[in-house]
């Protein structure tokens, strides 16, 4: 019943049309769950190149997001064990000066809470980004994004905070070698474990 219950709610979230007059690009909700997923990957918004194909982290962002992971591309698309949820559905758009502008809060109040009720319940989840944070944390994250990640120790074992895989963050990257050195190591244990146990 659970499960038929995600299906119709599914249903319901691919042809919600609630944030249309603000969306310029148009409506395209993109995300990704089955019943048999045990890793939830939960990051902001889809980008534009995302948003043109339909396919979550199709991008370059997603080839890193995927080397953390130490995972393959097959595997990371593999609906059966992996659930990738953003906060906003669809692309939100650009701002003025270019970038892209954050999620829009429909979506959390229509549907994740109810979308997160009717979830399998979930291994591991990787909060990307600060809106992630602030809704899979909650409250318990710091005042900044950099923080949060910082203290990744303390969010375990069933979520672990992540800065944004962008291109924008390489300077974040090359400023905290810790990252690399003490986060992946222990990230791609834990989705070895969970997404390659029994396979």
């Amino acid at each position: 019943m659970k499960h038929s219950g995600l299906e119709v709610l599914l249903d319901e979230i691919r042809v919600c049309s609630i944030c249309a007059p603000h969306l310029a690009d148009g409506v395209r909700p993109v995300l990704r769950i089955s019943p048999t997923a045990r890793l939830c990957i939960a990051g902001q918004a889809p980008g534009l190149r995302v948003h043109n194909s339909g396919v979550p982290y199709d991008d370059r962002s997603g080839d890193r997001l995927r080397e953390w992971l130490g995972i393959s591309r097959a595997l990371f698309y593999d609906q059966s064990r992996v659930a990738i949820i953003p906060m906003g559905f669809c692309f939100p758009g650009y701002t003025e000066g270019g970038a892209d502008k954050p999620p829009r809060p429909e979506c959390v109040r229509q549907w994740h809470d109810r979308l997160f009720a009717a979830a399998p319940k979930f291994d591991l989840v990787l909060a990307i980004g600060g809106y992630a944070q602030h809704y899979h944390l909650k409250g318990r994250e710091r005042k900044s994004v950099s923080d949060t990640v910082r203290a990744w120790r303390e969010y375990g074992p069933l979520t672990i905070p992540l800065p944004h895989p962008s291109w924008h963050n390489n300077h974040w990257l090359k400023q905290n070698p810790w990252f690399h050195s003490e986060l992946i190591p222990f990230l791609r244990d834990c989705v070895e474990r969970i997404l390659l146990a029994g396979s």
